[in-house]
């Protein structure tokens, strides 16, 4: 087993829920922490967006499973180690916790971007692994993220769709397309929250 491959077996752990569950997927870079543009290659590099924590917080108190879907290509392509990769996510994972945040699951594509997977966004297999054996409602479930192929992923699994203004998604609101709309554009994480919450009815 290779050392990407340890990584998704870890990342890929979640709980079971037999009923129907309220879920949320989420990008990382951009949305959760600051975008350097450039890769998270140590903890010390992450710092989260101001509004991330407590919106966080305020899904995880409303019940929802809280998934974490990321495009990490800085692995395959030699950038940085899928352990560097690993730490990062477990010490933000530790902080989270500490805040009152529960993160049901982080499912990272690490193949380079030239890989032929089923993985990388905007493809569906991250969301696909993320909810094996959970029920949920994909008319009442959102993807937030910042870039064209989080709105892009989201749409393909039918699932709807908020694009944040934070790290490339100021960008990716003016290169939007009428079939490449997201549901909702907001500012940040933080304003993501009510139109999640509002569709729960």
């Amino acid at each position: 087993m290779t050392e990407s491959d340890k990584l998704k077996t870890k990342a890929s752990s979640t709980t079971r829920h037999p009923s129907s569950r309220r879920v949320v997927f989420i990008d990382r870079d951009g949305v959760i922490n600051i975008d350097l543009w450039k890769y998270v290659e140590y903890w010390h590099e992450f710092k989260f967006e101001p509004s991330a924590v407590p919106a966080l917080k305020a899904l995880s108190d409303h019940g929802f499973d809280i998934f974490i879907i990321s495009n990490q290509a800085g692995v395959g392509d030699g950038i940085f180690s899928a352990e560097q990769l690993w730490s990062v996510h477990e010490n933000m994972v530790r902080e989270l916790s500490a805040q009152g945040v529960r993160i049901h699951g982080a499912h990272y594509c690490v193949h380079s971007k030239h890989a032929d997977c089923s993985c990388r966004k905007p493809k569906t297999g991250l969301l696909e692994k993320a909810v094996e054996g959970i029920s949920f409602d994909h008319s009442r479930t959102f993807f937030v993220g910042d870039k064209l192929g989080d709105i892009e992923a989201g749409k393909k699994f039918k699932v709807r769709t908020i694009l944040v203004r934070t790290g490339y998604g100021a960008e990716s609101e003016k290169k939007l397309t009428p079939e490449l709309a997201p549901d909702h554009i907001v500012d940040n994480l933080g304003a993501a929250v009510p139109v999640i919450l509002k569709a729960q009815g």
